[in-house]
């Protein structure tokens, strides 16, 4: 199936600084039969359904945290796999117009609850904490981890038990809310140093002011292959390990907790126009180097991965 990314009508880009209103970004509510959480209910707009009110205006509004090849800006243009995605659903719904906020990742969840944009856009993962602040949409695009480091990888790191194996000798960079801060945190690692965006994380390699950058494998290589003249390189892809369990990722389209109609309607459509069959996933997130491996498993679902059952 031929992608609506190029064919919808403007996008609209509205760069803002959004104050982190909670703790870290989140998953969660919903009835439970297609996705969601454990949210409280609240997500309907004043006026009514959000999901009427996006139609009727032809025009929603997602919250991006400017990470490639995800969601994120390139000369002004809203480009990424999980805009695609996204883009993709909502021109399904009748919605063709598609405009975003970017704000730093640890605002997402905090700016959508707070009404600032309709649902966020950015390639999240579905964890258990975050499923207490918001609801996901089913699995839309698994993960695995790599670490960025100065070129040469003079200290040989390879995954994040590396990292915790040389202990304090070693500076790892996270994303602040990201994922891999929670897997540093439950590893034990001692030495970590928050970054609001991926490109400071860059930076913060690059400079020297720490030893290795741990995010999404198909982010890190991104970057790095569209940076060239940045003296950095990725390690293998790994799937992080901590207790024995290796921790399953994956991200999804999130939603303001009880907004269940505008999820079930996303959700119905995500089946059919995105996950249907590898052919038409690519079709739509193909161009930004995702590959089959990202397409979730059927078997996988929402409430699995924000009850911890898997991972």
């Amino acid at each position: 199936m031929k992608s609506r990314f190029n064919s919808a009508g403007r996008i609209g880009v509205a760069a803002t600084s959004v104050l982190a209103l909670g703790l870290l970004a989140g998953c969660g509510g919903g009835s439970g039969d297609d996705g969601g959480g454990g949210g409280d209910g609240g997500g309907e707009t004043q006026s009514g359904s959000t999901l009427q009110k996006i139609q009727d205006e032809g025009t929603v509004t997602v919250g991006i945290a400017g990470e490639a090849p995800y969601s994120f800006l390139d000369g002004g243009e809203l480009k990424g796999g999980s805009v695609a995605i996204a883009k993709e659903v909502f021109g399904a719904l009748g919605v063709e117009n598609v405009e975003a906020e970017l704000v730093d990742w640890n605002s997402l969840i905090p700016g959508l609850n707070a009404g600032r944009f309709d649902v966020v856009s950015a390639g999240m993962s579905i964890l258990p904490e975050r499923c207490e602040q918001a609801d996901f949409s089913l699995p839309t695009i698994m993960y695995t981890t790599a670490l960025m480091v100065q070129e040469g990888n003079s200290k040989g790191l390879t995954d994040l038990q590396s990292v915790k194996e040389m202990g304090g000798d070693v500076k790892l960079a996270v994303l602040a809310g990201g994922i891999e801060a929670g897997y540093a945190e439950k590893m034990g690692i001692s030495n970590v140093q928050s970054v609001p965006d991926a490109q400071t994380g860059m930076d913060t390699v690059a400079n020297g002011r720490a030893d290795a950058f741990a995010m999404t494998a198909i982010s890190l290589n991104y970057m790095a292959d569209n940076n060239p003249n940045v003296p950095v390189e990725v390690t293998k892809a790994f799937t992080a390990v901590i207790d024995g369990e290796e921790q399953v990722g994956s991200g999804a389209t999130v939603f303001r907790p009880g907004d269940d109609e505008l999820r079930k309607a996303y959700n119905e459509e995500l089946e059919k126009s995105v996950l249907a069959d590898e052919e038409t996933y690519l079709g739509v997130v193909g161009e930004y180097g995702f590959t089959a491996e990202n397409l979730p498993p059927k078997d996988l679902t929402t409430e699995e991965l924000c009850s911890g059952e898997v991972g």
